[in-house]
């Protein structure tokens, strides 16, 4: 029988990712294929700290063993803000979130407008410590957003080495290549398909 293993997230487009990349070495579920469990509170003062908090939480209810994520964008002209809070750095929607990151690099250069966007995977399997694994897409924030794909900050990321595009000009087999999940999961496969 192969093992179980709980991705702590609704999250389909994620979820249809790691399915890809474990193949049929391991059985993914969903915290939609489960008795609720309760939401653990990300406090944490960085990416990886959330991601553990997850899994083990989510480990620890369910019994299996289980994957989380903690992910944003990081802007080195704002001291790496907004980091850990970008998916509440405003209230409202993703297009709130960056139009205030957007008023705050107004007058900032382009040489100065370089970011990345980070993803933290924790697996916690109840035997040893977690495991850790982090991948990071660099590039700059535009002065206006383009492009109508993705989600979050991808209209005002631009990805670099994908020619001038913006995240959200990637067609998503292109993001699934170069974005910070992709290349956390890639880091993380390997711990995968030892469970």
């Amino acid at each position: 029988m192969k093992p179980r293993l709980l991705f702590a997230t609704g999250n389909a487009g994620k979820l249809r990712e790691l399915r890809v990349l474990v193949g049929d070495a391991v059985e993914v579920v969903s915290l939609k294929d489960l008795p609720p469990v309760p939401e653990p509170e990300e406090d944490g003062a960085t990416f990886e700290a959330n991601a553990v908090k997850k899994a083990r939480a989510y480990s620890e209810a369910t019994g299996l063993p289980a994957l989380a994520d903690d992910s944003g964008l990081c802007v080195d002209a704002l001291d790496g803000r907004p980091g850990v809070l970008s998916a509440r750095y405003a209230p409202g929607d993703d297009r709130a979130r960056y139009e205030k990151l957007l008023a705050e690099l107004a007058g900032v250069p382009d040489e100065k407008r370089t970011a990345s966007f980070r993803c933290a995977l924790a697996l916690v399997t109840g035997k040893g410590e977690p495991r850790v694994e982090v991948g990071r897409c660099e590039g700059l924030i535009l002065h206006a957003p383009k492009g109508t794909n993705g989600f979050g900050y991808d209209p005002v990321f631009q990805v670099e080495g994908e020619g001038g595009r913006s995240m959200a000009e990637l067609a998503p087999e292109e993001k699934a290549r170069v974005s910070h999940r992709a290349r956390a999961f890639q880091l993380m496969r390997r711990h995968l398909l030892a469970l």
